[in-house]
């Protein structure tokens, strides 16, 4: 006969002190911890090449570009979670008063995996939609030069663009710069058959 443990469940100071001693980085789900799933070579270089090329292109601006290692909270659903990139308008706001967790960002950019893809086209977004400052996501596939990109409009609408091909110019709206597919993609090796390791 089969006993099915009972899942803990943890609070968010709880899941905060577990996270700063951690070997690999968790999500917050509503009182779950849940690991996250690593990344490949091409999700590594991809981040890299997003964060420096577009980090270079917003320096004169009030925005501050963050990378996936700054957790982001999302009030309304208890979530805590880790995206790729973040660009964040002005001051980043910080959930209560501390240094490792914001709640404003205005663009954010996911690389898909194969065992994620699904949850940020679907679940996340909507999550991520619950932030008033957020206005734009951006959606890099890590298997071909393809990038789907979601733009909130000043009706609240969420208007859906999709850029394909190693010549198109992705223009990241919410902050009015471009990059090419060549820059986001530099280095990545498609047919590369890579396998997700533990972040």
């Amino acid at each position: 006969m089969l006993v099915q443990s009972k899942q803990k469940f943890y609070t968010l100071d709880e899941y905060r002190e577990l996270e700063e001693t951690a070997e690999f980085r968790n999500e917050y789900r509503d009182g779950e911890i849940v690991q996250m799933t690593g990344g490949t070579i091409n999700h590594s270089r991809i981040i890299r090449n997003l964060s420096r090329i577009l980090g270079n292109l917003l320096e004169e601006n009030s925005y501050e570009l963050f990378h996936n290692d700054l957790r982001l909270w999302i009030p309304r659903y208890r979530r805590g979670t880790y995206p790729d990139v973040m660009v964040i308008a002005g001051d980043p706001i910080f959930n209560d008063g501390r240094k490792d967790e914001i709640l404003n960002p205005m663009l954010i950019v996911e690389v898909l995996s194969k065992s994620t893809k699904d949850f940020d086209k679907e679940d996340k977004f909507r999550f991520y939609r619950s932030i008033p400052e957020f206005r734009e996501y951006v959606l890099v596939n890590q298997s071909e030069f393809l990038v789907a990109q979601y733009i909130k409009t000043e009706s609240n609408d969420w208007l859906f663009r999709e850029y394909e091909g190693e010549s198109a110019i992705v223009s990241f709206a919410s902050v009015e710069v471009q990059m090419s597919m060549s820059e986001i993609y530099a280095k990545v090796v498609f047919e590369t058959d890579e396998t997700e390791l533990p972040q």
